[in-house]
Parts: structure tokens; C-alpha cells; sequence
């Protein structure tokens, strides 16, 4: 592999020093480029946004005109991340370490080049160590406030879940068991026994209608299908429970095989359906529905989701942030991107519309 080429700046006043530099690092193989600059308009020149950034800056302490320390405060100013090494004669060893403590990263006596290359190839290496930290450091706080946002999602998910359930029951299952209630005690005070048995029969249908309340709360909290007869089949069990209520026309197509047992995502894919048909029941005015399950090996599924219903403008609906009128598609998307998949809607007014999930 071929060395890459090197871009050095060399803050130096004499023309010959610059030259033995070049020596000493092609005598090293060490292939580089150098170009001197002994003024601060000279250094702004060679910098972003003026030029590319440099690999490195040598720069010399004794000059007349211009300073190491100046050029250490215009790399600051300017936020330039280049490393600078002191290349000089006789310096006082307190002077180095102001200089090293403004930011120099290293220093080579001017009569001991030989050193330059090996410290050159130091200080590169400790750059790209340094910024290999920072993007780590970077993507591990982006991915920490992405999880923060993701563990409050879920915990609003799971909040309105818990809601929703609550007012099934309170509404529903709730004033079936009210209504039995009233008829035990409506019977236990009748005076004939034909009132009597007229109570009985209220409670007992109420009863068998409250069955059915659980069952279906059941169903639709995690089907007895999928665990029993896998995941196709409970895709087929929550298809035929909506035709058989509505007479909506459902048809399942599969490709490739699916596995033999039940994965965590399926469970979310299937609560994505039953919130997918429960919209195209009531908004779509749909009379066929079409859901394609594509099996890729492993845990991998797509499910799309198709209608000829009346459609809607996706943008429209979605934008502004959850609402009532977008509550049921933003929950949807949120199973799908919290258990790392990914959920795709497209509709076109009057055409229908079509839902991909791939997991």
C-alpha cells in the first residue's frame, strides 16, 4: 500500500531549514509536501476555509515576525484541529512548556531532525486516536439520547395501551357485569317466579355476552392461535374475525416458508394488522384487503398490508406530531421502529392503500 502523501505547513523565516526538513523526512520515506509560511496573513492562506487543512504544522520558535505562540492562539481562534511541533534551535526549557501547555503537541531540537519523522508519525497517530474517540464518544451520546427518546415513546405507548384497555373495560365488560348485577338482584326481589326466571335469563345472556367481551379483549392482546398454531394462522384468525363481523373480503398470500416457531416480532406484527384493519374499517370504505407475508429466512418478515379503499394523503395525516386523528398510524410505527423494524405508508385518494412492515 502506498504511503499517503503528506501536507505540511512549516512556519519557518529560513528558506534552508525548510529545505534539511525535506531531507530528513525523504530520507525517512516519508512522502510530504511543504510549504512555508513566515506571516499570519502567509498561515490564513494555508487554513480552512482559504485552503485545505494541513496534515501538520512544524513551526520554528526564534523568528522575528511571527511566533509560536501566535500561531498556537490563531489555530484556537479559528478552531483548527492540526497538530503543531516545535522545530527550533536552542529554546529555554520553560518556554517549551508554556508552548506545550497552549497546545504544541511535541518538540525537535533542529539539529536532531532524524527525530522529526518518528515524532511526526506519533503525533498523527495519537490525532487519529484522539478523533476515533471523539466520534465514538459522538455516536455513543447520539445512540443515548435516541434510546431516552425511544424508552419515552414506549413508556407513551404503553400508557395509552393501558388506557385504551382500561375504558374497554370500564365501558364495556364493566356495565355488561353492572347489568348482571342488577339482575341478580332484580330476581332475588321478585315476587313471582316466572319475574324470577325472566332475570335469570337477562343475567345468563349478559353473562355469555361478557364471555365474549374477554374473548375478544383476549384475541386482540395476544391471539391463542399464534402461540398454538404460529404466526400465519393467527394472521388468518384476525382476518376471519373481521369478515365474519363486517363481510369485508380478506385474502392472505405467502411467500417463503415460515418458521416453526414464534418470534417476538411477530407478536408486534400482528398487533400492527389488527390497528391496520381496525383503519381500514373505519376510515377506508375498503371492500377487499389483501395482506402478503414474506418469509426471507430466519427472523426476517415483510408484511404488506393492501386495501381498495378511499385512501389518504399520508403527509397530511402524519404531519404535525401525534394527534386523535393520527394516534392509531403513529402507534404503529412506533411497535415497528421499537423493535428495530421498519414501517412504510403509501395512499393515493381514491386508489387504496398500502402498508409495508419489514421486521
Amino acid at each position: 500500500m502506498a504511503a499517503v502523501m503528506l501536507r505540511i505547513i512549516c512556519i519557518e523565516d529560513e528558506p534552508d531549514d525548510v529545505e534539511l526538513i525535506r531531507l530528513a523526512l525523504a530520507r525517512a520515506g516519508m512522502p510530504a509536501t511543504l510549504t512555508r509560511v513566515d506571516s499570519e496573513a502567509a498561515l490564513l492562506g494555508c487554513l480552512p476555509p482559504a485552503a485545505a487543512e494541513p496534515d501538520v504544522l512544524l513551526c520554528d520558535c526564534c523568528m522575528a515576525g511571527f511566533t509560536a505562540e501566535r500561531a498556537l492562539a490563531m489555530l484556537d481562534e479559528g478552531v483548527h484541529d492540526v497538530p503543531l511541533v516545535l522545530v527550533t534551535g536552542v529554546i529555554d526549557e520553560n518556554a517549551v512548556v508554556n508552548l506545550f501547555r497552549a497546545g504544541a503537541k511535541d518538540y525537535v531540537a533542529k539539529h536532531k531532525l532524524a527525530l522529526l519523522p518518528a515524532v511526526i508519525e506519533r503525533v498523527l497517530r495519537d490525532r487519529r486516536f484522539l478523533l476515533e474517540r471523539l466520534r465514538s464518544a459522538d455516536t455513543l451520546a447520539r445512540a443515548n439520547s435516541r434510546l431516552r427518546l425511544l424508552s419515552a415513546r414506549l413508556v407513551g405507548a404503553q400508557e395509552r395501551e393501558c388506557t385504551r384497555i382500561a375504558r374497554e373495560l370500564h365501558d364495556g365488560l364493566g356495565q355488561v357485569l353492572t347489568g348482571i348485577v342488577m339482575q341478580l338482584h332484580a330476581a332475588k326481589r321478585s315476587a313471582s317466579a316466572e319475574q324470577t326466571s325472566r332475570c335469570h335469563e337477562s343475567a345468563l345472556e349478559l353473562a355469555q355476552h361478557a364471555i365474549q367481551q374477554i374473548k375478544s379483549m383476549s384475541f386482540q392482546l395476544r391471539p391463542a392461535q399464534l402461540e398454538l398454531l404460529g404466526f400465519v394462522a393467527a394472521v388468518k384468525a384476525t382476518l376471519d374475525r373481521q369478515r365474519d363481523a363486517t363481510g369485508l373480503q380478506s385474502f392472505v398470500r405467502l411467500r417463503g416458508t415460515p418458521p416453526q416457531r414464534v418470534w417476538p416480532t411477530h407478536g408486534v406484527a400482528l398487533r400492527i394488522l389488527q390497528e391496520a384493519v381496525t383503519n381500514v374499517l373505519r376510515h377506508a370504505g375498503a371492500g377487499r384487503l389483501v395482506v402478503r407475508l414474506r418469509f426471507t429466512g430466519g427472523e426476517h418478515l415483510v408484511m404488506t398490508v393492501g386495501d381498495d379503499g378511499r385512501g389518504y394523503d399520508v403527509r397530511a395525516v402524519l404531519a404535525g406530531g401525534m394527534s386523535e386523528k393520527n394516534i392509531g398510524l403513529h402507534g404503529m410505527l412506533e411497535r415497528a421502529e421499537l423493535m428495530g423494524g421498519r414501517l412504510r405508508f403509501r395512499s393515493s385518494l381514491n386508489r387504496g392503500s398500502v402498508m409495508r412492515l419489514s421486521l
